[in-house]
C-alpha cells in the first residue's frame, strides 16, 4: 500500500553532492521554493558560468508544463522538481534530441534507485501503472550554432499527506511501486545517468532509435490532440522522424506531428 500520509522531511542535498563528487553534475543547488527551477536555470545560462549545476526545488509556485496554462502541481516532500543545466553545448540543429535523451537518463536513473519500469511517452513524459509519473521540459540559449541546454524535470516520488490534489487523471508516485524509495537516491541515479550517456547526445540519430526502442513506438496506437487543432487523429506509430516528430499512420497516411497531447491506448 502506497504511504498516502508520509511526513514531509526536506531533500538531504547534502547526501546528493556527496554522491556526485568528482562528477561533472556535482554542483546541486537547492532551493525550499522557488516560481521555477527552469525559470532560474535560464537566467544562469544567460551568465554562461554554471555549466553542470542542478536546480533542486522543494517547492515550485510557477511550475509549468509544456502547453501554456498547465502547472506542475506537486506538495513539498513529494517530488523532485529540478533543472539540470547540461556541462557541454549542442548543436542547435540537434535540440530536438535533447529532451528523448532526457527521458531515458530519467528511466535509467528510476530503474537503479528503486527497481521501478517507468513507461515512456511520447512528446515527453513517463508513466508507471498507466499513469503520469514524470515530465520533461527543456529550455535553452543559442548562439550561432551551438546552444545551451537546461533540462527541467519533475518526478512523482513520494506519496505524501497534500500530494493528493485534484489531476485528472491522477498522477502516480514511484512510492506507489516502491515504498521505500528515497529522493536523494532517485534524484543521485538520474544525474548519474547523465554522466554515464552525455557522450550519446552527439549521435542525435541514436538516441532517437534507442528512444523508439525502449517506448515500443513503431505499431503502437496513439491518440494525439495537434497543438492548436481541435480534431484528435487515432492512429498507429511509425517512429520518430528526423527531427523527433511523430511519424503516425491514420487511416494509411503518415502524419508527422511535432508537438501534441499524445495518449497510447
Amino acid at each position: 500500500m502506497p504511504e498516502e500520509t508520509a511526513p514531509f522531511r526536506p531533500l538531504d542535498v547534502a547526501h546528493v553532492r556527496a554522491a556526485l563528487a568528482g562528477t561533472l553534475f556535482g554542483d546541486v543547488r537547492y532551493l525550499t521554493k522557488t516560481g521555477s527551477t527552469n525559470d532560474d536555470a535560464t537566467a544562469l545560462l544567460a551568465r554562461g558560468d554554471a555549466l553542470g549545476t542542478t536546480l533542486v526545488a522543494e517547492e515550485q509556485t510557477a511550475g509549468r508544463g509544456r502547453k501554456a496554462g498547465r502547472n506542475w502541481i506537486a506538495a513539498p516532500g513529494s517530488a523532485l522538481l529540478f533543472t539540470t543545466i547540461l556541462p557541454a553545448t549542442v548543436p542547435a540543429s540537434d535540440l530536438w534530441a535533447v529532451p528523448f535523451w532526457v527521458a531515458l537518463c530519467v528511466a535509467d536513473g528510476i530503474m537503479q534507485a528503486c527497481a521501478v519500469h517507468a513507461e515512456l511517452r511520447w512528446p515527453n513524459d513517463l508513466f508507471v501503472r498507466n499513469r503520469k509519473v514524470a515530465g520533461i521540459l527543456c529550455t535553452s540559449r543559442v548562439t550561432g550554432g551551438v546552444a545551451h541546454v537546461a533540462c527541467g524535470v519533475g518526478i512523482n516520488v513520494i506519496s505524501t499527506a497534500g500530494a493528493h490534489v485534484a489531476i485528472d487523471p491522477p498522477p502516480a508516485f514511484l512510492s506507489d511501486v516502491a515504498p521505500t524509495v528515497r529522493r536523494e537516491v532517485v534524484l543521485t541515479e538520474v544525474l548519474s545517468a547523465f554522466e554515464r550517456h552525455l557522450a550519446s547526445l552527439h549521435a542525435p540519430a541514436a538516441v532517437a532509435r534507442t528512444y523508439e526502442e525502449r517506448a515500443a513506438l513503431p505499431g503502437a496506437p496513439y491518440r494525439v490532440l495537434v497543438d492548436g487543432e481541435t480534431l484528435e487523429l487515432d492512429g498507429i506509430a511509425r517512429g520518430l522522424g528526423p527531427d523527433g516528430a511523430l511519424r503516425l499512420d491514420v487511416g494509411g497516411v503518415e502524419h508527422a506531428i511535432s508537438l501534441a497531447d499524445a495518449r497510447r491506448l
